[in-house]
């Protein structure tokens, strides 16, 4: 980006490395090791091979089928999680400290120049902490242990489709149901590798939960009769038999899924980064929105959404956008906790959104039978509900809070996006090819090979007569972003191979029918109505499934809730794709959900905010996704949300939730036309509850009631207000706020120039340690 000086340059590689041990602190993965650098650039050739012989099977596909494809996959990738991760039990001690160093040069260094977003942004996004330029402090190589895992690892892997072992694979699946010796011990041995590197990857909850889903498999038979949930037990080589060699264990839909969409994405999201979209997006985003007061917000939010085409983690995708970002909000004067919540929801926006989604999203493709191109459908509507809620919580902030913007100069919107265009041109190959019907893998092939080609044609236009430089860096692009997306992946898959685990073991027990019945008991004990049954159970679903995600990465809580949940919802008749919809956007708000919330902790940290005043700001933003996903379960009109209704069911439901979303916006965040008292913001919520119901009925209550609200807030607006009206202790609430704006510009004309005190949140739990507004038009502060 023009006007790029050396001390910027310096600045953003120094935030580079800070960003990304802010990530590998807080994000739901696990850190990586810091290796040498010539292993290190071992392992990248070795994922860059592997990149070759995944592009290879989409066009190519091994004749023995997609098994055989899955335990090569599974041989390549699985050992490298041990040369990778480290085994100690207090790594993520050692990344606390990185972090917090980390988080005092983000939060102090030169990170405000808009413009040079590039290095520590895209880096940051696609999980740069794989990255070879990362710091090395010391040797953080594999010991001998490790490295006899990655020997062993490889084997039991390989072991069905090496004939010299188990005969080849067509004689190993012939072995189905009777294994022998040596393939029940292969098969026991990989179910502990596949524990350990999920231990190593994602921390010991996931493998704890594997580990009691196969006791419940082994010992079901001890469980009483008349008991849910009892079983005739499993000896120990069915269990293996189940998952070795057979589709519903460890090379069931969650390995696939991961080994032929969400690996391709990945490398699409790694050369997105090394062409510089991260960049291009947070800088197209200040230009578009720079004459507004609520640019610096708005900002945030549509560049959260851009680079969740880069990143798939709303956490990484928080922490590079706030190293940016931050120091423009706090320049224009938002609090830390009002901040870290925009960041923390505008991360997690990105996975809720097409077109790309979150990993889960695939998943739901495969077990529904549908296309992915169908599933961003579905997601339509649910994310422009989740985004008008966010801009309206934006404008509330901005005038609550008195933003005081200036726009750096030098950014306009036409140079930047003449720049950059190509960037939303490999997006719009995946959506256009999709909608004609392509598979989503060879799609995103495709828009990859477009990816590197204009970054390829940009490099040579900007390095002309320099070729051994333009080689350099079109190697780097292609080579880098290949070996990324591997190491990127990693995780992912030791999570989809545990899922195996958990998804065989609820099948070939009946589990989720018992859970499911269970769920619909519990309803039951509180009404015999059907509606209300629904309703409960939903509710229950949804507090089940966010708890689960709070101790498990997404695609595992969506994978373990789906098998659980799923059926309780089906059975009371709400359709496939809205269950599903329903199961995703609560595992993936488990990101914001306290007492965790992985992305408003990681927010915290680039602000220097409270952690649980930044937690509830972040639901504030949120709330649309957390409220949405009941109105298509409650009732079939609520469905067409998720384009079960037809279009014009989906355009009339999507205008009433739209109210109710404004709604919502409006009674969280405190304000209508100016502050709101809680009368208002009462009938607010009750209209926003009433609305998402989406009945008749309830839409002429909650109309009501929005109605009402307005006229309350209009008349309590235009009440005058005398100097005796001040002096009582009934005066109206614009008396109270016009006086605190008076004493606030005072102390504001005292304090440190861009000094945010957190304070103690408001009333209206917005953090920002002051309960002042902006006055009106031509009337001084302190008066009306």
């Amino acid at each position: 980006m023009s006007g790029r000086t050396a001390e910027a340059a310096s600045t953003d590689s120094v935030q580079q490395t800070d960003v990304d041990e802010l990530i590998a602190q807080y994000d739901e993965e696990l850190p990586q090791r810091t290796l040498t650098r010539r292993l290190d650039l071992g392992v990248g050739i070795v994922c860059f091979v592997v990149s070759l012989f995944v592009l290879n099977q989409v066009f190519f596909p091994l004749r023995q089928g997609n098994q055989f494809y899955l335990m090569w996959f599974l041989a390549f990738v699985l050992p490298l999680v041990f040369v990778c991760y480290r085994p100690g039990f207090g790594r993520k001690a050692v990344a606390a400290d990185k972090a917090a160093e980390a988080a005092g040069a983000v939060s102090t260094d030169g990170a405000g120049v808009v413009g040079t977003a590039g290095a520590e942004a895209g880096a940051a996004s696609a999980k740069s902490s794989t990255s070879p330029k990362r710091r090395r402090a010391k040797n953080d190589n594999p010991s001998i242990i490790d490295w006899a895992l990655v020997v062993i690892t490889f084997l039991t892997c390989a072991y069905p489709v090496l004939p010299f072992f188990s005969g080849g694979f067509n004689e190993f699946l012939n072995r189905q149901g009777s294994l022998t010796g040596l393939d029940v011990i292969m098969g026991g041995v990989l179910l502990l590798l596949i524990l350990e590197a999920t231990r190593r990857t994602t921390g010991l909850i996931l493998p704890i939960f594997c580990i009691v889903f196969f006791l419940y498999s082994y010992y079901g038979s001890y469980i009483p009769v008349n008991w849910p949930g009892s079983h005739a037990g499993q000896n120990f080589d069915q269990i293996v038999n189940a998952l070795y060699n057979d589709a519903s264990g460890f090379y069931g839909i969650p390995l696939d899924v991961a080994a032929t969409y969400i690996v391709l994405f990945t490398i699409y999201g790694a050369v997105l980064d090394k062409t510089g979209a991260a960049s291009f997006f947070i800088d197209l985003s200040f230009s578009l929105f720079k004459k507004s007061k609520a640019a610096p917000g708005r900002t945030v939010a549509l560049s959260g959404f851009l680079l969740g085409t880069v990143s798939g983690s709303g956490t990484a995708t928080a922490v590079s956008l706030g190293a940016v970002t931050w120091p423009v909000l706090k320049r224009a004067g938002y609090p830390k906790e009002n901040a870290g919540g925009m960041l923390a929801a505008s991360g997690i926006g990105a996975i809720l959104s097409p077109p790309t989604l979150g990993a889960a999203a695939f998943i739901i493709a495969e077990l529904l039978n549908v296309s992915y191109g169908l599933v961003l459908l579905w997601a339509v509507v649910p994310t422009l509900l989740y985004y008008l809620g966010i801009f309206l919580a934006i404008e509330i902030d901005s005038r609550k809070i008195e933003v005081d913007y200036t726009p750096p100069p030098g950014l306009r919107s036409w140079p930047i996006f003449k720049k950059g265009f190509y960037h939303f041109i490999s997006l719009g190959i995946i959506v256009v090819f999709l909608a004609l019907g392509m598979a989503p893998f060879k799609a995103v092939v495709y828009a990859t090979l477009v990816g590197i080609g204009f970054g390829i044609i940009e490099i040579i236009l900007a390095r002309r007569g320099e070729p051994a430089t333009i080689l350099r860096a079109v190697w780097d692009v292609f080579y880098g972003a290949l070996s990324t997306g591997i190491r990127s992946v990693l995780p992912v898959t030791s999570v989809c191979a545990a899922a195996g685990i958990i998804v065989s073991t609820i099948t070939k027990t009946g589990l989720g029918q018992v859970i499911s019945d269970i769920l619909i008991k519990g309803a039951q004990a509180f009404s015999n109505d059907p509606t209300v049954i629904l309703i409960l159970t939903c509710i229950f679903a949804a507090v089940a499934v966010t708890v689960l995600g709070l101790a498990v990465p997404v695609t595992a809580s969506f994978i373990i809730s789906w098998v659980i949940v799923g059926p309780a919802l089906i059975t009371l008749g709400v359709p496939e794709a809205a269950a599903a919809m329903f199961i995703f956007y609560y595992a993936v708000l488990s990101e914001v959900s306290p007492p965790t919330a992985l992305a408003a902790v990681a927010s915290s940290a680039i602000t220097g905010g409270r952690v649980i005043a930044t937690m509830w700001q972040a639901c504030k933003y949120a709330i649309p996704a957390f409220l949405v996903p009941l109105a298509f379960t409650f009732t079939p009109e609520g469905a067409a949300l998720v384009a079960q209704g037809g279009f014009f069911g989906a355009v009339w439901t999507f205008l009433v939730s739209a109210c109710a979303v404004a709604a919502l916006a409006a009674g969280a965040g405190g304000w209508i036309i100016r502050r709101a008292g809680w009368p208002e913001r009462i009938l607010c919520f009750l209209a926003a509850g009433a609305l998402l119901y989406l009945q008749p009925l309830s839409m002429m209550v909650g109309f009501a009631a929005l109605i009402l609200a307005v006229v309350i807030h209009l008349v309590l607006r235009r009440k005058p207000a005398t100097a005796s009206a001040r002096g009582t202790a009934g005066g109206t609430v614009a008396s109270v706020t016009g006086t605190a704006t008076g004493a606030a510009a005072s102390a504001k004309d005292e304090a440190p120039a861009n000094a945010v005190d957190p304070g103690t949140a408001g009333a209206d739990g917005s953090g920002d340690g002051s309960s002042t507004e902006p006055p009106s038009s031509g009337t001084p502060a302190g008066t009306n």
